[in-house]
């Protein structure tokens, strides 16, 4: 089961697919970003965890 990193939600499988990274890690979802952001907010988290 897929999980977002930051809060913990569930996520689809399509989800992971869209907006994960090249290892299925998902940084931001509907449950602790806005819809229309979650690529950018996305972007930003996984460039500060590295």
């Amino acid at each position: 089961m897929s999980h977002c990193n930051h809060c913990d939600a569930f996520v689809s499988s399509d989800f992971v697919r869209v907006f994960g990274d090249h290892e299925g890690r998902v940084y931001a979802c509907p449950s602790c970003s806005a819809n229309a952001g979650i690529s950018q907010v996305s972007a930003e988290r996984r460039a500060s965890s590295l």
